[in-house]
């Protein structure tokens, strides 16, 4: 199985340490505090509270496991570009939507760290693929479903 390569920011990074180290001295001790205090309920066949403190329990070393994963085959950029004047990791672009001259402005962030609904896009989701490496005043076709031309209208360090 290939190791999917993962780019991260540095604020990424400690995002994802900070997490990691709340579940791990916070969330877990307290999951294991549930799951003691269901199992003194006695018969643990039909302990709704034990049976939730399991799935809990199973989510949180889901989530750590899957932090520790995405940290041990990271590759942690710096992600303070030093020009505004290319679409690069870490900076902030306007773009102009060219079917209705609509502009939305996004952070081209690593896949991890990628969270549409702030305005943070990956550099591999079709939209950030389209404008890396692009100038002001250049267009980019995004290739989707329905490919649609955008125009790289500012960029600026983030």
């Amino acid at each position: 199985m290939e190791t999917q390569k993962v780019i991260l920011t540095k604020d990424g990074a400690a995002k994802l340490t900070a997490e990691v180290r709340q579940l791990i001295d916070v969330i877990r001790p307290e999951v294991i505090e549930q799951l003691s205090f269901a199992r003194a309920q006695g018969d643990l066949s039909e302990n709704a509270e034990y049976d939730a403190a399991r799935a809990r329990q199973a989510e949180v070393e889901g989530r750590i496991k899957e932090i520790e994963d995405i940290m041990a085959v990271a590759t942690i950029i710096d992600d303070s570009p030093t020009s505004a004047k290319t679409v690069a990791l870490g900076t902030k672009v306007t773009v102009r939507d060219l079917s209705d001259n609509s502009d939305f402005e996004y952070r081209i962030v690593g896949t991890v760290e990628a969270d549409p609904v702030h305005n943070r896009i990956s550099n591999d989701c079709p939209l950030g693929e389209a404008i890396v490496g692009k100038h002001v005043g250049d267009k980019a076709v995004v290739k989707v479903a329905k490919p649609y031309q955008v125009q790289v209208i500012k960029i600026e360090l983030a």
